[in-house]
């Protein structure tokens, strides 16, 4: 968890979620919800939410491009680069 981060019970919740809105509108941090003192949701705002689904999205391609390198599907960049422009010579003949 984040120093800033917020924790809070389900009925806090529930009696100011409109402030708590406007306060991660305003770039406040997470809020951590618990139910009977457990840990069970996060609320964030659009903005970080939008910015973790990208940063999780780069860390899946990296997780893939890790798997195709260790199971050998690779291609030194001369063989891409000659790739590239042999198709590039091909579709300019058409």
């Amino acid at each position: 968890m984040g120093l800033g981060t917020q924790i809070r019970s389900i009925s806090t919740v529930k009696a100011t979620a409109a402030e708590i809105v406007r306060e991660l509108a305003e770039g406040g941090e997470p809020v951590i919800i618990t139910v009977n003192g457990e840990a069970k949701a996060v609320i964030q705002s659009m903005t970080d939410y939008e910015r973790d689904q990208e940063t999780l999205a780069l860390l899946k391609l990296l997780a893939m491009s890790e798997a195709d390198s260790k199971a050998g599907r690779v291609v030194d960049a001369e063989q891409a680069f000659d790739d590239v422009l042999r198709d590039l010579e091909h579709h300019s003949d058409r």
